[in-house]
């Protein structure tokens, strides 16, 4: 066993040197597929692969880190002390469950300390058939000269503006037209993109490699930046499926919540990741959430993400500015204290052992 704030980071290049160290310390084969950039400080970038488990195990369980680049250094952790956690392997292999740890999905926004990818896009907005038209976020349209003004710290007449659209329709309706993800704007936030990112080629690969085999699959994706400090909310990650629900809260509790009946701290959304499942393994029986911890509220992620997003467009920024800048995004979506880190990994840990009993039910 590892100490749980050993298991934690302070950059991708750490984060990633822990996790192929760990996977090689539980003699796990790794599967590295490098990214086409490089990170920060000019690592190599990559969506790294472990499984721990037979390879053609039929009841499989995906635990997955950095969607949203920045959010990866929690995911990290827990993946990290899952590897060296001796009582977890030994309750995989008593139940015949084989994990698939996915270590930074989105490997540049974990480096460079972004939400997005390389190409502006939200990973979890991505996942489209671009054949048929894309959908439409009128709503974002109004938004985004207020979202994203010229100068940051915002003027006073965008503070007023912004300020009476939140007092006008309420942090709700905000958050449902934000965060519901938009294919109009390339420079905007929650940009959906007009065609699969490099990260959704790749995981599609990974899950056609690994998922193949697999009668039941399961899949916990780890996110922050919603919801009370520390708490873990379960949200139900599957297509709007009454038996699918009712598994998952057979998994994890009555305590999951869902977007489809208003029950979860997110808006409704489109384009997610798990909808690859459908796609890539259509012989399982797929039951997933992704576990959102809280840090901070609503509107003071969302005004941090507003500033690197206008970072990301003012390159020229003083470094100053920039430095305080980033170091505010990853305050907002990863708490740095023991604290913190011991309720994420127990919250994780316990999902964990819920989703192998499930699956070896």
């Amino acid at each position: 066993m590892i100490g749980i704030e050993t298991a934690f980071a302070r950059s991708y290049a750490q984060a990633r040197v822990k996790f192929l160290e760990a996977a090689a310390s539980a003699g796990l084969a790794i599967e590295s597929h490098p990214h086409p950039l490089l990170g920060r400080d000019g690592e190599v970038l990559a969506m790294d692969v472990a499984l721990d488990g037979p390879a053609d195990a039929t009841q499989l369980l995906i635990v997955s880190s950095a969607c949203h680049g920045v959010e990866g250094f929690c995911g990290s952790g827990v993946q990290v002390y899952a590897l060296h956690d001796a009582e977890w392997r030994a309750h995989l292999r008593d139940r015949g469950v084989a994990v698939l740890y996915i270590h930074a999905l989105n490997p540049y926004g974990f480096s460079h300390l972004r939400r997005a990818t390389h190409e502006n896009v939200d990973l979890n907005r991505n996942f489209h058939d671009y054949i048929r038209p894309l959908p439409l976020n009128e709503g974002y349209r109004a938004l985004n000269p207020l979202l994203l003004p010229p100068e940051w710290p915002p003027g006073e007449d965008n503070v007023k503006a912004f300020s009476q659209y939140v007092a006008t329709y309420g942090e709700a309706a905000l958050q449902a037209v934000i965060s519901g993800g938009q294919h109009e704007f390339p420079d905007g936030i929650f940009y959906g993109g007009v065609a699969p990112t490099w990260s959704n080629i790749t995981l599609r690969g990974v899950l056609r490699r690994h998922g193949a085999k697999a009668r039941r699959l399961g899949w916990i994706d780890l996110h922050t930046g919603l919801g009370p400090n520390g708490v873990g909310e379960r949200i139900f990650a599957c297509a709007d499926d009454p038996a699918a629900l009712q598994r998952a809260r057979a998994w994890w509790g009555e305590g999951v919540t869902s977007f489809y009946d208003g029950s979860s701290s997110s808006a409704l959304l489109t384009g997610l990741m798990w909808t690859a499942v459908y796609d890539e393994c259509p012989q399982a029986q797929y039951t997933g959430i992704a576990m959102e911890y809280g840090t901070m509220s609503l509107m003071d992620v969302l005004q941090a993400l507003r500033a690197e997003h206008w970072l990301h467009l003012h390159p020229e920024a003083p470094q100053a500015q920039a430095q305080a800048i980033k170091a505010n995004l990853l305050q907002a979506y990863y708490t740095d204290t023991p604290r913190w880190q011991g309720q994420i990994v127990s919250q994780a840990r316990q999902a964990m052992f819920q989703a192998a009993d499930g699956l070896a039910a």
